[in-house]
């Protein structure tokens, strides 16, 4: 199953299923008006889900909706550093031997056709496509053979970067949240509809339509399963959760010369069987 989350015509968050060019309002069949809260729910919201598309009678197209990000209030966003051999020497560091983990937190990030924001404070507003894991089952130190279990789908994410500010210190928070400053969509894929473990799909950004980054999944450090297993040592994951599994190389800090992000600019992120994430870029006001 496809979902989409997306703004109704009134005004409210509301969560539907994608069929094609159109979709299903899950919503006002009566589901959750958001994939947190179905996903709460477990398996038995997930074949509420199925159960409503099945039974549904009224579709609208998809063009022409205001997209939110998939997941609205995740207890927790995992973001995964260096997570791809060639990214980590192309900023000269070794391999990482464990998980690099920071946080993004939700007012860092837009969804799908809403802009990127530059912010007036720098100019260094960088690029990175990224595959997201959303948790579906919650759980603590969770064995790495049992992780994907945990793992309701998958969805795509620009960790959009304001580098001067991340590489001010070793820690690399703030650069890496500044409001806006990512994207998130365009929608959540069940975990049925790719490989196991989101595995061998094929990674691009286009910026301008020139491509800047183009990987597997299949090149990742640390796999999804890894990476679940991992997070779940430090603190009980929820469903909702998502881990953001980091970039491969390409990015605009790493570029001779360097690329940044501008006003006016349109960054595309696309993952083999997940969509593309789309968004320009605009200059905070």
């Amino acid at each position: 199953m496809r979902f989409i989350a997306f703004t109704n015509d009134h005004g409210q968050p509301a969560l539907g299923a994608r069929i094609g060019d159109e979709l299903v309002d899950l919503t006002a069949l009566g589901l959750p008006a958001s994939l947190d809260e179905l996903l709460r729910q477990g398996e038995a919201g997930m074949q509420a889900a199925r159960d409503a598309i099945a039974s549904a009678t009224t579709r609208s197209p998809i063009a022409g909706l205001q997209y939110l990000p998939p997941v609205l209030n995740p207890a927790k966003a995992f973001a995964i550093g260096l997570n791809y051999i060639d990214h980590a020497a192309e900023n000269n560091f070794d391999p990482p031997k464990h998980p690099v983990v920071f946080q993004r937190y939700v007012s860092s990030w837009v969804g799908h056709e809403s802009p990127l924001q530059r912010p007036k404070v720098s100019t260094q507003f960088d690029y990175e496509a990224e595959l997201v894991a959303v948790i579906g089952k919650g759980g603590r130190y969770i064995p790495k053979e049992e992780a994907l279990d945990h793992v309701a789908g998958y969805s795509l994410f620009n960790d959009g970067s304001i580098r001067d500010y991340q590489l001010r210190t070793n820690q690399w928070t703030l650069g890496k949240n500044f409001d806006n400053s990512g994207s998130f969509g365009p929608e959540f894929v069940t975990a049925d509809e790719v490989p196991a473990g989101a595995s061998g799909l094929q990674l691009t950004c286009r910026l301008n339509g020139r491509v800047l980054q183009d990987a597997n999944t299949r090149d990742m450090i640390f796999d999804v399963a890894t990476l679940v297993s991992a997070c779940s040592e430090a603190m009980a994951l929820q469903p909702g959760d998502i881990i953001i599994t980091g970039t491969p190389s390409g990015v605009g800090l790493a570029r001779k010369p360097q690329v940044w992000m501008k006003p006016g600019d349109v960054c595309e992120v696309e993952i083999e069987g997940l969509g593309v994430l789309r968004n320009a870029i605009v200059d905070e006001a």
